[in-house]
């Protein structure tokens, strides 16, 4: 009694029962109402109610299992998202379409072997070609500096940039050219994450080449 106002405490009440507690306890109650009403003429054997217990005992373990490892899962999944927030404000080498603000870009040639000459070509939003221009053998990072046929700089937009390797004057393939984008967002879809990179261009993580500090 409370000596203040006279009163009872309340009575705290007990916490609630798992759901997998009261089907337990349910099917405890079920197996011990078979036992007083089984046919005493015929009674089940007692190997068969350890079996039942048996078969309730590992349903339940398993799942436990099973909500401790979705419980993990998602611990795992932020942790990881944790980390792949850092990225944001980093550069990702990707080969999707470029943004070009008026910055030079700066892409990674990937030259044929046998080639004794390469050219970057560069297109618009619509697919028109709009330059090209010869760039030095190797994969040595090349600055793209975004300029048209004639040397005028481009409007600003996206670009797609491709690497035609040439050998005694023909074409023997074209790549895309992969080219380092500034990331802006990192985004879960589904069971894999989406870089969203400057100018609206999306990229699944998986499909990065590298990272650098901007």
């Amino acid at each position: 009694m409370d000596p203040v106002t006279g009163t009872m405490p309340a009575r705290q009440n007990p916490p609630a029962r798992s759901a997998l507690a009261s089907d337990f306890d349910t099917f405890l109650r079920m197996l011990t109402t078979q036992m007083q009403n089984q046919d005493p003429l015929n009674p089940l054997e007692s190997t068969d109610f350890a079996v039942q217990l048996a078969t309730f005992s590992g349903v339940e373990q398993q799942v436990r299992t099973n909500a401790l490892l979705s419980s993990l899962a998602t611990r795992f999944d932020l942790v990881g998202m944790a980390q792949m927030s850092g990225l944001v404000g980093q550069e990702a080498l990707v080969t999707a379409p470029v943004h070009f603000d008026g910055s030079p870009v700066t892409i990674r040639p990937e030259v044929a072997r046998n080639a004794d000459s390469a050219v970057l070509t560069v297109r618009d939003a619509a697919g028109n070609l709009v330059s090209r221009e010869t760039i030095p053998l190797g994969d040595a990072p090349y600055r793209w500096l975004g300029g048209d046929a004639s040397g005028n700089p481009l409007p600003q937009g996206l670009y797609t940039l491709a690497i035609e390797s040439q050998r005694d004057g023909q074409v023997t393939g074209t790549s895309p050219a992969p080219a380092y984008a500034r990331i802006t967002e990192v985004r879960r879809d589904g069971d894999g994450l989406i870089l969203h990179l400057q100018g609206g261009v999306q990229v699944p993580a998986d499909q990065v080449r590298g990272f650098r500090s901007p």
